[in-house]
């Protein structure tokens, strides 16, 4: 009796020992309890962030333009009307004064004036434009 009693301690106790071992990994596992980020997301907020240091000054805090500076994004036939690859050239290029698109009394520099921005940052400014055009 005595032995059936130490067998049946000692498989419980294993069980229980190896049941155990499942739990850290699962916990550990950043995914579990990490939020998902979209690209879509993500190149939104690294777009706003270059329209706030970039744009801003004649855009407008929400793109609502300034007065001969800068377009209205929020309303803007442009933007709704050009595709993405469309609009990254545009910002490549910029926009002279004497344009007939112009807001009036500025130009536009090309990359906003950072010729430091890559194609990829254009495109990221486009997925941030896209959410004030509505």
């Amino acid at each position: 009796m005595k032995t059936t009693i130490a067998a049946v301690t000692i498989a419980a106790s294993l069980a229980l020992f190896a049941g155990c071992g499942g739990e850290s990994e699962t916990a550990s596992t950043p995914a579990a309890s990490t939020p998902q980020v979209d690209n879509a997301m993500l190149a939104r907020a690294k777009g706003k962030a270059i329209f706030k240091k970039t744009c801003v000054a004649c855009h407008g805090e929400n793109g609502e333009g300034i007065e001969g500076l800068g377009k209205d994004w929020t309303t803007s036939d442009f933007i709704a009307n050009s595709s993405d690859d469309e609009l990254v050239e545009f910002l490549k290029v910029g926009r002279t004064i004497d344009d007939p698109m112009s807001a009036g009394e500025a130009a536009m520099p090309p990359k906003g004036g950072d010729p430091t921005l890559t194609d990829d940052d254009l495109r990221n400014v486009v997925a941030f434009m896209r959410t004030l055009n509505g």
